[in-house]
């Protein structure tokens, strides 16, 4: 079974940053794309940003050229770079990773989700 483990998230003021860091733990599973997903107040979640084993990345348009997702396959772990955050950032971010190797689908190992609230 693969844990996924998350950074605390917090409190930004519009315009800031915050960096989210997400590890995941496995002795005997090798996963494939891992990303990000958000979860506004009474919204659906939605998928943030998401990147392959060889660095294949896409990313929502909402966060395009504020976001960056990179990831270290020898830690097995990915981090999500957010910068100028906006009010309508705010919710409830998870990690999630795909349990194929070859899967560029992160939908399988969830994180227990980090609260991001970006408020003056």
């Amino acid at each position: 079974q693969v844990q996924l483990v998350e950074s605390e998230g917090g409190l930004v003021q519009p315009g800031g940053s915050l960096r989210l860091s997400c590890a995941a733990t496995s002795t005997f599973f090798t996963i494939g794309a891992m990303g990000w997903y958000r979860q506004p107040p009474g919204m659906q979640r939605e998928l943030v940003a998401s990147i392959t084993r060889d660095a294949g990345s896409k990313y929502a348009d909402s966060v395009k050229g504020r976001f960056t997702i990179s990831r270290d396959n020898t830690k097995n772990t990915v981090t999500l770079q957010m910068n100028n955050l906006k009010p309508e950032d705010t919710a409830v971010y998870y990690c999630s990773a795909a349990r194929n190797y070859y899967s560029p689908y992160p939908k399988d190992y969830w994180g227990q989700g980090t609260q991001v609230t970006v408020s003056a």
